[in-house]
């Protein structure tokens, strides 16, 4: 399995509806990509000096994050596609 370092989430994509509330389909590629997912693993934290700061997410969590994110890189393990992105670009934890 894939573990982030430091500050580094990987998250899998949750899917959103494609389904208006007035039951209108949308395709496929007028759909924007989700901004939610799930963490599938986190880094150990941030170090700030000698001090490390603990991540604040944990695996399992559902969390929104910017769609626009300058750390958010795609990628590809074992056939999956996940998001790799920093903590800082998690917007919070959804319950």
């Amino acid at each position: 399995m894939f573990k982030p370092l430091h500050n580094y989430v990987l998250l899998e994509r949750i899917n959103e509806e494609t389904t208006t509330a007035g039951g209108i389909i949308i395709p496929d590629n007028a759909r924007e990509k989700p901004s939610r997912g799930r963490v599938i693993a986190a880094g150990p934290g941030l170090y700030d000096g000698d001090e490390l700061i603990p991540m604040t997410v944990k695996t399992d969590d559902i969390v929104l994050f910017a769609k626009w994110a300058s750390s958010a890189n795609e990628i590809k393990l074992d056939g999956r596609d996940y998001v790799l992105i920093r903590e800082t670009d998690i917007l919070g934890i959804i319950d």
